[in-house]
């Protein structure tokens, strides 16, 4: 189930994106940021397919974020990617509205809310959001707004190339948009504390050493049994809940976990690496 639910995010991602591309953005000579934004310069220039370039630039990304996030982001991040590229070719390039200010507001949400769906689902749409995800493992920081930094040094980098900074500044408005609706669904940057009670502590805490969060171990006794166990705490994300979630169940199927949103960290709240 978890993963049909994975793929058919994925799948929806991947569709509003192209959607956003094909019918808001590339009809108006926009530019969307990133790789993405890169491809559509080229494909503005050369005439050659927006899709297939975007497809072959984000390979080399999708090699780094496999050698860096593991295999399960990337390879959803790879069918992401793939399958934007299948919807640009179904999808006609044609003016959903004539408006620039409606085709770069209404395209950034459209392309904020693919990006921030399949993020949210342990995906991504690849491209600058794969960089992102690999900044944001080192540095609390927000994902949309790193991605509209990144993205926006595209953008001014198009308006200085092309001196149209009317396309280039719509374009960063875009972009601005599709950051905020990435944070309102991603939040990736909130934090967590999950309580874990189990019997299994000496392994439940060597399971979580990898996501190198601080853990905390704490001797409990049960109020209705009276029996003794350990209880576990440790603060991670929202992002990271996920992949938290399967290490319990895996690790201890019958443990007991209580999340609470935390409002604030202070200390070491990113363990270094080995």
């Amino acid at each position: 189930m978890r993963t049909s639910r994975t793929a058919a995010f994925t799948l929806i991602s991947a569709l509003l994106i192209a959607f956003g591309f094909n019918q808001l953005l590339i009809p108006h000579k926009m530019i969307s940021g990133g790789v993405s934004g890169i491809t559509m310069i080229a494909g503005y220039a050369t005439g050659l397919n927006i899709g297939w370039l975007y497809f072959i630039l984000n390979v080399p990304i999708l090699i780094w974020g496999w050698r860096v996030l593991g295999f399960r982001f990337v390879g959803w991040s790879s069918v992401s990617v793939a399958a934007t590229t299948l919807f640009m070719q179904l999808i006609p390039a044609k003016p959903l509205v004539a408006d620039l200010t409606l085709g770069a507001v209404f395209g950034g949400v459209i392309v904020g809310f693919g990006s921030g769906l399949a993020l949210r689902e342990g995906s991504s749409s690849g491209g600058f959001d794969i960089v992102a995800a690999i900044i944001t493992r080192k540095r609390d920081i927000s994902i949309g707004m790193l991605i509209f930094g990144l993205n926006g040094t595209v953008i001014a980098a198009l308006g200085l190339l092309t001196k149209n900074w009317d396309i280039a500044l719509f374009s960063l408005l875009s972009i601005f948009t599709t950051g905020k609706i990435i944070d309102l669904i991603h939040i990736k940057h909130v934090k967590v504390t999950a309580f874990i009670i189990t019997c299994e502590a000496e392994a439940m805490r060597a399971a979580l050493i990898p996501l190198y969060r601080g853990v905390t171990c704490m001797k409990t006794r049960g109020g209705y049994t009276n029996e003794e166990k350990d209880m576990l705490m440790t603060v991670t994300t929202r992002f990271e809940l996920n992949q938290l979630r399967k290490i319990i169940a895996k690790t201890d199927p019958r443990a007991f976990v209580n999340i609470v949103e935390t409002v604030g960290v202070m200390g070491d709240f990113r363990k270094p690496t080995l």
